[in-house]
C-alpha cells in the first residue's frame, strides 16, 4: 500500500544525518590540526611555522613571493619578490599581478592569528599605485603594534563591524619604492558577524 512513498523521507533524514556527520566530521579534523600545529609552533617558534606553511601554500608560490622573516607574535612580516623568468612580464619586468599578490592576504592572516577567534577578518578591496617598473628583486614589511590592536578591539567594541585601511610598500634594498598598496580590511567581532548572516538569510528567504 503505498510504501513506495516512505523512502523519500527515510532518504531525506539519511541526507541530514551523513550531511550532519561531515560537519562534525571536518570541525573535529580543524581542531585535531589546530592541536598539531600549536605543538609544532611551541617547538619551532609561530614565525618560523608562518613563514615555512605559506611558502609551501600553491597559493602563495604561485605569486612569486616568499616570505623571510615573521616574529613569533605576528606582528612583523617580511616578503621578497624576485624579478625572474616565472615573474618577468613582456617587457622584461616584474609583472603587476605578481607584485600585488606577493602582498595579498598578509595583513589579513596576520590580524587572524593576533585578534583571534573572537573576531572575524577579511580582506574588502585594495589598491595598487605602480612607482617605477620593477627591475630588481623588492622587499615589503607588514608591521601591526600593540597600539593598533588596541584601537581594532576599541573600535569593534564600540561599533560592531570597522573599515580598517592599512599601506605597505614594495620598495627595493635601498628602500626606493617601486609600488604603494592600499589594504581595507573588514574586521569584526564574531558574534555581530554571525547575526548579520543570520539576518541576510531570512532577508534571502
Amino acid at each position: 500500500m503505498d510504501s513506495w512513498i516512505l523512502p523519500k523521507p527515510t532518504n531525506h533524514l539519511i541526507q541530514i544525518s551523513k550531511s550532519e556527520a561531515f560537519q562534525k566530521s571536518n570541525n573535529l579534523n580543524r581542531k585535531n590540526m589546530e592541536k598539531i600545529l600549536r605543538r609544532i609552533a611551541n617547538i619551532v617558534g609561530t614565525g618560523r611555522l608562518f613563514k615555512f606553511l605559506f611558502n609551501i601554500s600553491p597559493m602563495y608560490r604561485r605569486s612569486g613571493g616568499r616570505i623571510v622573516a615573521a616574529t613569533n607574535s605576528l606582528n612583523y612580516v617580511k616578503i621578497k619578490l624576485r624579478l625572474n623568468l616565472r615573474t618577468r612580464n613582456y617587457v622584461g619586468t616584474l609583472y603587476g599581478g605578481h607584485m600585488y599578490s606577493c602582498v595579498d592576504g598578509i595583513y589579513m592572516v596576520q590580524l587572524i592569528n593576533i585578534l583571534g577567534k573572537k573576531y572575524v577578518v577579511w580582506d574588502k578591496a585594495a589598491t595598487i599605485k605602480f612607482k617605477r617598473p620593477g627591475t630588481q628583486r623588492l622587499f615589503a614589511e607588514f608591521k601591526i603594534s600593540d597600539e593598533l590592536i588596541e584601537k581594532i578591539k576599541t573600535d569593534v567594541e564600540k561599533e560592531d563591524e570597522i573599515d580598517l585601511v592599512l599601506n605597505v610598500n614594495l620598495v627595493d634594498q635601498t628602500g626606493l619604492v617601486y609600488a604603494e598598496v592600499e589594504k581595507v580590511i573588514y574586521i569584526s567581532s564574531k558574534e555581530f558577524f554571525k547575526k548579520k548572516q543570520l539576518e541576510r538569510a531570512e532577508e534571502v528567504k
